[in-house]
């Protein structure tokens, strides 16, 4: 191959942090390619629905248009609610404010399809308006097999026959990233306890009526994330509204799947037949089904290095997401993490050096951003989540008590000092215990 056939860059994947590295690269006249395995970029993108955050209106600007039409998110999430269920009843904190609703908005929600393939034409736009627009592109439905190493320096990619030569490779390939461990970014197979399934449905309804079931206004939207409906499971659920459709799922931790033995898709059956989602199904069609390996936020998932020569990890493949227990932050994570590795590279560029010891540069940007400082800040949230009475007892004690509190049954009224004792002996607990985890909660969450 040429000198003139080598890319600045290649980027395997064509998600949120794959794009955003692109876009990043294409807009400081480098030359790239993007191979996304997909027949266009987010076909095989699966995510529970909102993007928190100023990240990617920073990346992408044309995101703060107003769209009069072909908006490429779905609605703004101005209200947020929390829900504890029993399995037969739902206690739920609702937060409503107009101030999400300000430029760049605190949290939009997003079909990836359909917010990918937009993100993707932005790269083509950048890339038609640079200096590369005849040899840099997008190429869609190819599977990159492996990387291409001489001197243990990655110089590039194959795909079947075809090989594609570059100074830097950014792998951006999702959570079960074959390229990162062949390489020994990621030694042996993800362990189960740090990994999760994301399984997701999409239900259509007429548009009115999903605003007045929801109480909408305009382009504004809902989220809202329910713990204690797993079974037991460690993991959630999730309700997100967008313009016509909601997307509804869960996320569930693998190895906790295995050990209760349950099915991911029971689990989500049993959750559409609670009292408190039941009403919401009625008049809608599922339209789309989709599941997902996801990282569960812990540390321990990231690679020590993210870096090599001629090679860095973003997005999911560097097993970057937070859990705080309030909600899961990933694309925006991903999003900020392929802005850097570009980053990083238009330095390299201009240094002519990408080499091991500079790319390191990348983790100590990643480092300097919220990315990591969140999820090392956060790893208390995610032990203290880890607790699995926080997936059936606490949030039946929680409806328990309200239940009685709210219970008129012609017999004399108790107070809470006497409720509160009756179902902590009935259920087993103990002051002490609820007490200690309390205090772990205000500490870590």
């Amino acid at each position: 191959m040429q000198d003139s056939d080598k890319f600045d860059c290649i980027i395997v994947g064509g998600g949120v942090a794959g794009l955003s590295a692109a876009y990043v690269l294409a807009k400081a006249n480098l030359k790239i390619l993007l191979v996304e395995r997909g027949d266009w970029t987010g076909a095989k993108n699966v995510s529970g629905g909102v993007l928190w955050g100023p990240t990617a209106f920073d990346i992408f600007p044309a995101l703060l248009n107003d769209f009069s039409a072909d908006c490429p998110y779905e609605r703004v999430i101005t209200n947020r609610r929390l829900s504890f269920m029993s399995e037969t009843s739902a206690t739920t904190f609702d937060f409503k404010t107009d101030n999400f609703y300000k430029k760049p908005y605190n949290g939009i929600s997003v079909l990836r399809s359909r917010f990918d393939k937009w993100l993707g034409q932005q790269v083509e736009e950048a890339i038609a308006e640079s200096d590369f627009a005849e040899d840099s592109l997008v190429a869609t439905g190819i599977l990159v097999d492996r990387l291409l190493l001489e001197d243990n320096k990655v110089v590039g990619i194959g795909a079947g026959e075809d090989t594609f030569s570059s100074d830097c490779v950014i792998i951006a390939e999702g959570v079960n990233s074959l390229l990162t461990r062949a390489v020994g970014l990621q030694t042996g197979f993800v362990e189960a306890e740090l990994v999760g399934t994301g399984i997701k449905e999409v239900w259509q309804f007429d548009q009115d009526m999903l605003e007045a079931k929801f109480q909408l206004e305009g382009d504004k939207g809902m989220s809202n994330e329910f713990v204690g409906c797993t079974q037991g499971v460690e993991g959630g659920a999730f309700l997100y509204t967008n313009k016509d459709t909601i997307s509804l799922g869960m996320v569930l931790g693998l190895a906790a799947l295995r050990e209760h033995k349950k099915a991911p898709y029971d689990l989500l059956d049993s959750f559409k037949q609670h009292p408190a989602i039941r009403p919401i199904l009625k008049h809608g069609k599922m339209v789309e089904y989709s599941a997902h390996v996801v990282p569960v936020g812990d540390i321990r998932l990231v690679p020590k290095k993210l870096y090599m020569s001629g090679a860095m990890v973003v997005g999911d493949a560097a097993g970057l997401l937070l859990n705080t227990g309030k909600a899961i932050e990933g694309m925006n994570m991903a999003m900020e993490s392929g802005r850097q590795a570009a980053y990083t590279v238009i330095d390299a560029k201009k240094r002519q050096d990408y080499s091991e010891s500079f790319l390191k540069s990348y983790q100590e940007r990643l480092a300097e951003t919220f990315v990591l400082k969140d999820m090392i800040r956060f790893q208390g949230a995610v032990k203290f989540i880890h607790n699995p009475a926080m997936f059936d007892r606490y949030p039946l004690f929680v409806n328990t008590i309200l239940e009685r509190a709210f219970t008129v049954d012609g017999k004399p009224k108790k107070k809470m000092t006497e409720i509160l004792p009756e179902i902590i002996k009935e259920q087993n607990l103990s002051y002490w215990e609820l007490l200690s985890t309390a205090v772990k909660g205000g500490l870590n969450l």
